[in-house]
């Protein structure tokens, strides 16, 4: 089975399209230099504010005739042959694809609210291309919508990003359940919570070890703990180039560590038959 993972959290800022670009590029360097057939992902962009889009394409400029909008509002039957024209190589990688997002994606949620198989208008076409790529990794939007809905019934692994702070930590049992649900209502037994990213750790904050901590050992967050990302300025230089942080600073902790949570990804995906 292909793997799809989505990154996801209801609150914004930490760090969800950072780690869904430079995990999906260190999935396609890792499988590359490990010789693989097939080294391609594809990373889709479901929030509207696209920046996963511009970072890996350098464009913002995507709009209802060339992004992810045009598969959601395709008649159903067409759907996949849409998806397959709008998809554009990445300017990281010409093995990492990109489904760029827009801002008319907020237009086509209010659309598509209470339409019937409405979840399921990105996970039917996905499933078409989704074998043409060793994985696919996908961004979310900083809410629980219906976007996010999709984003999550078109999966198969949800990853967690969070700051080690106290509300976030509090909230984090919230958002596993959330995933659960939707899991659940939607009758997808293939979907999981895969893993816990923590992300802009700051190991002079005491309470930043503190809470790092509680969560490894708690008995079930621990367990998903999959990688802690340092705080680095490199990743604000990253963003302002629109660079990956492998090239930005290949040296730097935080890319150190993205790649060792790309590695993890690409380990898990040999022994679940991913890859």
């Amino acid at each position: 089975m292909k793997r799809t993972f989505v990154l996801t959290n209801h609150k914004g800022g930490v760090g969800k399209s950072t780690s869904a670009t430079n995990i999906a590029l260190g999935i396609v360097a890792l499988l590359r230099q490990a010789g693989a057939a097939n080294p391609r992902v594809l990373l889709v962009d479901t929030d509207s504010q696209s920046h996963a889009t511009l970072v890996t394409t350098g464009r913002n400029d995507f709009d209802e005739d060339n992004s992810l909008y045009s598969v959601l509002m395709a008649n159903r039957q067409d759907a996949a042959e849409i998806m397959g024209q709008v998809i554009v190589p990445s300017k990281w990688d010409e093995n990492l694809h990109v489904l760029p997002a827009s801002p008319m994606l907020e237009q086509a949620e209010r659309e598509l609210q209470g339409t019937a198989g409405s979840p399921y208008r990105l996970a039917d076409p996905l499933a078409k291309h989704a074998p043409h790529y060793a994985a696919v990794v996908i961004d979310t939007h900083p809410s629980f919508s219906l976007l996010t809905e999709m984003a999550l019934v078109a999966a198969t692994d949800a990853i967690v990003p969070i700051e080690p702070r106290y509300l976030e930590t509090v909230g984090l049992m919230n958002v596993i359940s959330k995933i659960n649900y939707i899991r659940d209502g939607w009758r997808i037994p293939n979907l999981r919570v895969s893993g816990v990213l923590v992300t802009k750790m700051d190991r002079r904050v005491r309470g930043h070890h503190k809470l790092l901590d509680e969560l490894s050992a708690h008995p079930i967050l621990g367990k998903l703990l999959c990688g802690v990302i340092p705080m680095n300025e490199a990743v604000s230089y990253a963003h302002r180039y629109h660079r990956s942080i492998f090239v930005q600073n290949p040296k730097a902790p935080a890319s150190k560590a993205y790649g060792q949570v790309a590695g993890r990804i690409v380990k898990y995906m040999g022994t679940s038959g991913g890859a």
